[in-house]
């Protein structure tokens, strides 16, 4: 776990080292759907640029306070020159926060190369399709452009075979620890999935396969109260508050966290033309884990979450919510009434890049925890 760990906690140095040692570009993505494989394809590492943990300083004058704690940092380290080790910046996201934290890194660094393909967020309209069909067709010229490399549709094909095989293992781990075949905390496995985000794909996935060997069951408590960690679009949540949860009597059974199941939740079809399969990807993502910033008519976020709760056998939610994350603001009530009509407990835990005091989350963790022993407990007279 140390390299991997060390990647997911210091993605830059890892990038650096990366560059250094193979002479190759690094391309910086951001969430949420920017097809990897393009970059991958072109002899590049794509890398998710991730929220720092150092203190916002430059950044400040840069973004505003009410934006969310991720661009804030992610402007903060344009401005200081973190990013630097990125030889060129993609998007396929529209979340306005976002392009303000891209805009920047065009005012900080405007010698590095940006490209925005807003991907469409109505996925059922009779357009979307050849849009997104077009949008791909652009990131590939783009990135082409940008490694002097050509993109071909087998080394394309090669690199969608090489992340399925990784978000294939992932989904492994994820279900031995849903259904208590391996003991992996909520901060571990997402270590496993950030470090995916910023690591050569074969590296990680080589890795991956000794921890496969290695992976032990272990008896969990009697009293311990299985939840589901749900939020976080777009960034990863602090790992002590992961463990805090963990701390409280409860243990994370499942999430829909994006540096969690929501990032490895499908996998790209390799039967059909490259350029069109992960068209289909980026549509089908959307069923396999619906998000708020998306509008498909026939899904919706409460509906699978209530769905993955049967599954695993929660018996409560802990929703971790960035701070001034507006889609996860609107959406929030509707989950609320889903479960609350299913008598699901839920916890809502309000996150932001400077911290939150973590004795008065385990306060109300423990809290949490004992409401739902209670309610489980069979009455006595």
């Amino acid at each position: 776990m140390a390299l991997l760990t060390s990647a997911a906690d210091d993605p830059v140095t890892y990038a650096r080292r990366w560059k250094h040692a193979h002479r190759r570009p690094v391309i910086g993505s951001f969430p949420m759907n920017f097809p990897a494989e393009l970059a991958h394809a072109a002899g590049a590492l794509p890398v998710i640029v991730q929220e720092s943990r150092t203190p916002i300083t430059e950044g400040r004058s840069l973004l505003a306070e009410f934006y969310c704690g991720y661009t804030r940092s992610v402007a903060d380290q344009a401005a200081i020159g973190e990013l630097d080790v990125f030889d060129a910046f993609v998007a396929a996201d529209h979340c306005v926060q976002l392009l303000g934290a891209v805009d920047v890194i065009r005012y900080a660094r405007p010698d590095k190369p940006v490209h925005f393909a807003q991907f469409t967020s109505a996925m059922d309209n009779a357009s979307t399709r050849p849009r997104v069909d077009d949008r791909i067709a652009d990131l590939r010229a783009e990135i082409e452009s940008v490694t002097g490399h050509r993109v071909t549709d087998a080394a394309l094909r090669e690199s969608i075979a090489a992340f399925n095989r990784n978000r294939g293992l992932l989904r492994d781990i994820y279900a031995l620890r849903r259904s208590g075949r391996a003991h992996i905390t909520a901060s571990e496995m997402q270590v496993l999935v950030k470090s995916s985000m910023v690591m050569d794909i074969d590296e990680h996935t080589g890795l991956l396969k000794d921890l496969l060997v290695h992976l032990t069951a272990e008896a969990a408590p009697a009293d311990v109260v299985r939840v589901h960690v749900s939020g976080h679009f777009c960034h990863a949540p602090r790992p002590e508050i992961l463990d805090v949860i963990e701390e409280s009597g409860a243990v994370v059974v499942d999430d829909d966290l994006y540096t969690g199941y929501r990032y490895i939740s499908t996998d790209v079809p390799e039967e059909s033309d490259p350029v069109a399969a992960l068209s289909e990807w980026y549509l089908d993502r959307n069923h396999n884990a619906p998000c708020p910033t998306r509008v498909t008519s026939d899904v919706d976020w409460d509906t699978y979450l209530l769905d993955s709760i049967a599954a695993s056998g929660a018996s409560g939610v802990v929703v971790l919510m960035a701070k001034f994350c507006e889609p996860h603001m609107l959406y929030y009530p509707e989950l609320r009434k889903a479960l609350d009509a299913q008598g699901i407990p839920l916890l809502l835990i309000e996150t932001e890049h400077e911290g939150i005091p973590l004795e008065k989350l385990r306060t109300q963790m423990e809290t949490f925890v004992e409401r739902i022993r209670r309610s489980a407990a069979p009455l006595t007279v």
